[in-house]
């Protein structure tokens, strides 16, 4: 059986019938006994991009949350993806939340969790990560604190300096609305703090990105920019889930936790193109937040987004949608008169492009 297409159309009902946790550890085992098999992207040398030092094949990643443990990178990168993150990690393995903690709208085409960074901690990531070193392809890894953790600095710290030698990029979650007071350290000054603090001890050739929440207000956002300005982060991703509430249809938008997919699409790009101006595109931006076809990866691009991610359109659409974005895209390009992905970055926000 092959996920990428025919196979996941055949275990879509199995999976869906199951508890979306059960579905996604199901998926994970079956990739890890190779049944994946291999679906990449066609090549589409315009889709190409260098940034913070790295050459990504193509701009669709596959977003945190769905490989945390390292178990299958080179799996997610054999689907096609042009890049792939892991995580979140904690320094210490955590059980997370409660059980129930991830549930499917279907109706909405979204997923909330409240997950909390249940994890196997660094050092059981850092061993398998260790191991595939010689595999290629961009793996970044996500880190974040331990729940109960008395200095979450020194977590982030802890993170950065042990995968350092086997992440293509780093990337420092400070936006989970899971872990209580977490999204503090978006708050301009404690900000600041952990920034110097991380840059202090980054090598120089490790890009460490930012991932924020879409709920910050404009000042908030300002702040944050400001921040990361001057080198401080390779890029910033934006976004993670959001904890507002759109207008849903599933019964299951009571539950608490972070709303991601196609309702989050539209705040998550609304902030990614305020972020672009107000930065100059100074600061290259990831997309993430409702991607789930080429029309709103192409969204993303023209916002400002150099890159996207998503990981909630997999539920619904499986792993070939990674070939379709790229397919689409490259079709875009065309349509506009682009050479290259790089060149329609942020067009919607240029004087040209209005």
């Amino acid at each position: 059986m092959n996920f990428s297409r025919l196979g996941f159309a055949l275990a879509k009902p199995f999976l869906h019938q199951l508890d979306a946790e059960q579905a996604h550890k199901f998926t994970i085992a079956a990739l890890k006994t190779g049944l994946g098999g291999r679906d990449s992207a066609a090549n589409y040398p315009s889709l190409q991009s260098q940034l913070f030092g790295l050459t990504f094949p193509n701009p669709v990643g596959l977003a945190p949350g769905f490989d945390k443990n390292a178990e299958v990178p080179d799996a997610m990168l054999a689907q096609g993806f042009g890049f792939v993150e892991m995580g979140t990690v904690t320094p210490r393995p955590q059980a997370g939340n409660a059980k129930p903690r991830l549930f499917r709208l279907a109706d909405d085409q979204a997923v909330i969790n409240r997950m909390g960074f249940n994890n196997d901690g660094c050092d059981v990531v850092f061993k398998r990560l260790e191991a595939r070193r010689k595999h290629g392809g961009i793996v970044g890894v996500n880190i974040g604190a331990n729940k109960d953790s008395e200095d979450r600095i020194a977590d982030y710290v802890l993170g950065l300096q042990k995968f350092a030698s086997v992440a293509s990029y780093i990337t420092v979650n400070i936006s989970s609305p899971n872990t209580p007071g977490l999204r503090n350290l978006q708050a301009r000054d404690d900000l600041q703090r952990l920034l110097d603090q991380l840059n202090a001890k980054r090598p120089a050739h490790l890009p460490m990105l930012l991932k924020i929440a879409p709920d910050l207000s404009v000042d908030e956002l300002q702040d944050v920019a400001e921040c990361c300005a001057g080198g401080a982060v390779s890029a910033v991703i934006i976004s993670n889930t959001t904890i507002s509430r759109p207008p849903l249809k599933s019964i299951e938008a009571k539950e608490t936790g972070g709303l991601s997919g196609k309702p989050l699409f539209e705040l998550s790009t609304q902030q990614l193109s305020l972020f672009y101006q107000m930065t100059g595109g100074a600061i290259p931006v990831i997309g993430a937040g409702g991607v789930a076809d080429a029309e709103t990866a192409w969204a993303k691009i023209i916002a400002g987004a150099s890159l996207v991610q998503l990981y909630s359109a997999l539920v619904y659409k499986g792993p070939a949608l990674v070939a379709e974005i790229c397919a689409g895209l490259s079709q875009k390009l065309v349509q506009h008169n682009f050479l290259r992905l790089q060149d329609a970055v942020g067009y919607q926000n240029t004087k040209s492009g209005k």
